[in-house]
């Protein structure tokens, strides 16, 4: 009788755990729901953001078919395990400082907890989650990019070297745009708008201008003073 009691309370332990397992990795694919918009569960449909299928055990910066990675995040040597990434969500930049991920963390141990659960699984070799936050937020992506909006127009005729694009670059679907103070940044295709303004307040000729663009830090808008120097200005090189 003894012995039953016991493999009885065994049994409900473990029911317990699978069912509290359950109700976080739930909590975990809501959460997810502010990941979605760069990161896709897909094996290598990459967007803003590396697709995190078969994350776990990768190396930091090593999927091969995504070409935006910091040389930050690319020279880590992070393996991503629970560990790592339970760091890597509760504060990016002091774990890779100059990373280039525009995320600053989630402090709230409980929901990165609930974030990996659901990932844990929904990222494994052959995982298809049949309704997960990704698949929720395509019908929205449209309606928010069209929500996003930015400030005052700046006066782009005089530019610190910050926003002075000197150089653009397009490998398969990144834009590495160079500025004049010498850095280069990464843009997924979708991510960078070229567009013209010829006004007043527009760039010199032959001087485009680099604007950030939405509420992530991922978009940009480069600028140019007319429509013939776009193509001139944009080479194809990986």
């Amino acid at each position: 009788m003894g012995r039953l009691l016991f493999v009885a309370l065994a049994v409900a332990i473990v029911s317990a755990q699978a069912f509290a397992q359950q109700d976080s990795a739930a909590r975990g694919e809501r959460d997810f729901r502010a990941c979605a918009p760069c990161h896709s569960l897909k094996p290598d449909r990459n967007m803003t953001g590396p697709s995190l299928a078969n994350l776990w055990g990768r190396k930091a910066g090593s999927l091969p078919s995504f070409d935006r990675y910091s040389d930050a995040l690319k020279s880590s040597g992070i393996i991503w395990d629970d560990g790592a990434l339970d760091a890597w969500l509760t504060d990016p930049e002091r774990m890779v400082p100059d990373n280039e991920m525009p995320f600053k963390g989630i402090q709230d141990s409980r929901v990165r907890a609930d974030l990996l659960a659901f990932l844990k699984e929904a990222t494994k070799p052959g995982a298809t989650p049949e309704r997960t936050a990704e698949n929720r937020m395509n019908g929205m992506g449209g309606m928010m990019g069209g929500m996003i909006g930015g400030g005052a127009d700046p006066d782009l005729k005089n530019l610190d070297p910050a926003r002075h694009v000197t150089g653009i670059t397009h490998c398969r679907e990144t834009y590495r745009v160079t500025t004049a103070d010498g850095k280069i940044r990464h843009f997924w295709d979708r991510n960078l708008r070229l567009m013209t303004d010829s006004s007043e307040r527009g760039p010199q000729r032959g001087a485009p201008a680099v604007v950030p663009a939405g509420m992530l830090g991922d978009r940009a808008d480069v600028i140019f003073a007319a429509p013939e120097e776009i193509s001139k200005a944009i080479e194809a090189r990986c």
